[in-house]
């Protein structure tokens, strides 16, 4: 059996996938169901689906520390690093792992070498002539000593009687694409990409999700906007709706949805700030009571359902496309709450409902709209001040994560504008 390795949604549990297997149902796409037919027919702009960046990521991005370089005539190089090695705080011989220990004069970025070309006639001379000299990083400022380094570094053989000592600014965490190693190489140092990203889910987890969604993303996304504009034109919420679906075998099945409801009943909270209203919590509520549902009914015991007259947990069906979903046996019945599901939703959930998701043990999370002052999901620097984003769907304190991606399409007609304020 060919097998294919890939990452646990934590990141660091390897687990063997058949490929066969996996091949046999990646490509079903949507499977057949009332709701979505007339979806399917159609030829649906499919958008494109941007993956999102972790706090580290971001925080990668302003991370910048002064280094300290040197040079060596190439056979002294060894000398130098068994040198550095020694005097590094923790015995490692390359502090900045994700940085070449050495490059050649021609390797450095072209500002760099243009600098230290012009610095002093030496640098002239190695720079200019066929070099048997080599650049060496030293590792980060604040763990050496300049005045020491220098003392020691004097007795390499064939260093300069001055050992040439430099700080350069550098990247401090590693390069999470090729792309930015490429970029990095040119800015600052000859920089390394590894294949991973120790800043959040592995580069081929990533591709693998994208790759495994891409084709039937547009579905779900437009059943998304019609639960969204039928709660609106009810008068029970805002413009925002939810779609939990189910990838397997049979295709990607439909499990749960809902529109908001923040406007359905004050329940105590005023109108319009019930969190337990939002379209995503209402749609995982679904989710659960559908295996509730068939739990009882196995057991042969009365189902009950709330009275939302003074229930705050808005959950029952209040529209036509909730009503018909919410009819629809669970296609995995021994299910876990949202095991491994995916969640469509319109616009990006608040962090209650960010929450939420990673406790039901979402497996991924699509969302249309950027919802920058209030969202969950997402890293980006808030506008006007107002931090940084949590980035709740990859963090490294909390017992769960999942992939989530943000979907920018066109062709696809906008829903009726909420405040940028509006928690989701």
């Amino acid at each position: 059996m060919a097998v294919e390795v890939c990452y646990s949604a934590a990141g660091s549990e390897e687990i063997e996938i058949d490929v066969e297997a996996k091949e046999a149902h990646q490509f079903k796409g949507a499977a057949p169901n009332p709701l979505i037919d007339d979806l399917r027919a159609q030829d649906l702009p499919r958008g494109v689906l941007i993956p999102l960046k972790t706090t580290q990521e971001v925080r990668q991005d302003h991370t910048i520390v002064q280094a300290f370089i040197t040079r060596a005539p190439t056979k002294s190089a060894n000398d130098v690093i068994t040198l550095l090695r020694d005097m590094s705080p923790d015995g490692n011989a390359n502090t900045l792992p994700h940085l070449r220990r050495c490059a050649k004069p021609s390797d450095l970025p072209a500002h760099l070498k243009t600098q230290l070309m012009n610095d002093t006639p030496a640098g002239r001379q190695i720079h200019t002539a066929k070099s048997t000299w080599i650049y060496i990083i030293v590792g980060e400022a604040k763990d050496f000593s300049q005045e020491e380094l220098v003392e020691l570094l004097s007795g390499v053989e064939g260093i300069e009687k001055e050992p040439f000592m430099s700080l350069i600014p550098v990247p401090l965490l590693a390069p999470t694409s090729q792309v930015q190693a490429a970029m990095w190489s040119s800015q600052f140092w000859p920089t390394v990409y590894r294949k991973n990203n120790p800043l959040g889910p592995h580069p081929g987890m990533v591709a693998r999700g994208t790759e495994d969604i891409k084709n039937d993303t547009a579905i779900w996304m437009a059943l998304a906007h019609r639960v969204a504009l039928q709660a609106k034109e009810a008068g029970v919420g805002e413009a925002m709706g939810a779609v939990i679906v189910q990838r397997g075998e049979n295709g990607t099945e439909l499990v749960g949805l809902a529109g908001d409801a923040r406007h359905h009943q004050e329940c105590g909270f005023g109108a319009g700030n019930n969190p337990m209203s939002h379209c995503v919590i209402r749609a995982m509520s679904m989710v659960a009571q559908k295996l509730v549902r068939h739990e009882r009914m196995v057991a042969e015991q009365s189902i009950e359902y709330a009275n939302l007259e003074y229930d705050a947990f808005q959950d029952e069906p209040l529209i036509e496309l909730e009503r018909e979903c919410f009819k629809q046996e669970h296609p995995n019945k021994d299910g876990y709450l949202c095991h491994g599901l995916e969640l469509y939703v319109t616009h990006e959930p608040c962090v209650s409902c960010s929450m939420g998701v990673l406790h039901s043990r979402m497996g991924k999370a699509v969302f249309c709209n950027h919802m920058p002052r209030t969202g969950g999901l997402s890293s980006d620097d808030r506008p006007d001040g107002g931090g940084r984003g949590l980035g709740l769907f990859w963090r490294r304190e909390l017992n769960w994560s999942l992939l989530a991606w943000e979907w920018e399409r066109d062709g696809v007609p906008d829903l009726p504008p909420v405040d940028p304020t509006t928690h989701v």
